[in-house]
């Protein structure tokens, strides 16, 4: 294999980790703005459910696929992976339900941290379980197409 196959392999699982760090940055942010305007946190809101909404919906139409194909003996950690995005979905549901009913800042707060937390845990288990596989992926696809918009 060249440096420059190594080198795009490599890649994948460095995106996923870019992608990770920059949602974990998003929430970080909502979260810390202690003087946040309501229409400033409604509109941050917003823009991370759609973030990380993105990044799920490419995991699972493309990336989590390519994966079970060339290990199939992930299928479960993808399962399970797959189930915790629609966990996550509801959640962000949830806040969405809430902002759209002009939810207080505390509420909306008490939901980000709920999905920070769930959000947190799902991040280390699939970067546990597949960095390493990302390592070795043979994937010819756009990276916003496998991991999101980021």
């Amino acid at each position: 294999m060249s440096e420059r196959e190594t080198t795009r392999l490599v890649a994948w699982a460095q995106e996923m980790r870019a992608v990770h760090a920059r949602l974990r940055a998003a929430l970080r942010l909502t979260l810390e703005s202690d003087e946040m305007a309501i229409d400033d946190l409604l509109l941050y809101c917003r823009g991370f459910c759609a973030a990380l909404d993105g990044h799920h919906r490419g995991e699972d139409r493309t990336l989590f696929p390519a994966i079970a194909a060339a290990h199939p003996d992930l299928r479960q950690v993808l399962r399970k992976l797959t189930q915790d995005h629609s966990m996550i979905d509801y959640l962000l549901g949830s806040l969405q339900a809430a902002a759209g009913r002009s939810a207080g800042p505390d509420e909306l707060r008490r939901h980000l941290e709920g999905i920070g937390a769930i959000m947190e845990n799902h991040f280390r288990y699939e970067e546990r379980m597949l960095l390493t596989v990302l390592e070795s992926l043979d994937l010819h696809v756009d990276p916003q197409e496998a991991l999101g918009p980021l």
